[in-house]
């Protein structure tokens, strides 16, 4: 499989993920925009998981080398709600059995932010 083939299968394999991807870059870091489909006041972390997951699955079929990925959750186009992260070590140690489920999704919602955070005081 070219490179080409393992990066551009990342928005459509999101898609099958129930994300409703609004734009990608490939590159490295990975940024990936989407709408949520839980317009409140926070990221809905079922959410995030659903893209992880995705990402997850395709490192572990070898079609995609984990990069840095930085989300973006957008509310609607340009109404953004908040972002997240997550570290190219942090996908090899959980697909090593290095660290838990668990370990690596409290990584990542350590980087969340919210962006009306700022008007409520941090976020739990």
């Amino acid at each position: 499989m070219s490179d080409d083939e393992t990066v551009g299968g990342i928005e459509p394999t999101l898609r099958t993920y129930g994300i409703s991807v609004e734009a990608v870059d490939t590159g490295d870091p990975l940024e990936v925009t989407y709408m949520t489909a839980f317009p409140g006041r926070e990221v809905h972390h079922g959410e995030i998981g659903r893209a992880l997951n995705a990402l997850i699955d395709r490192a572990e079929a070898d079609e995609w080398e984990p990069v840095r990925v930085e989300a973006t959750v957008v509310r609607s186009p340009g109404d953004p709600l908040g972002t997240w992260a997550a570290e190219p070590e942090w996908f090899e140690a959980l697909i090593d059995y290095e660290i838990s489920e668990t370990e690596f999704s409290t990584r990542v919602l350590e980087t969340l932010t919210h962006v009306d955070a700022g008007a409520e005081g941090p976020t739990p």
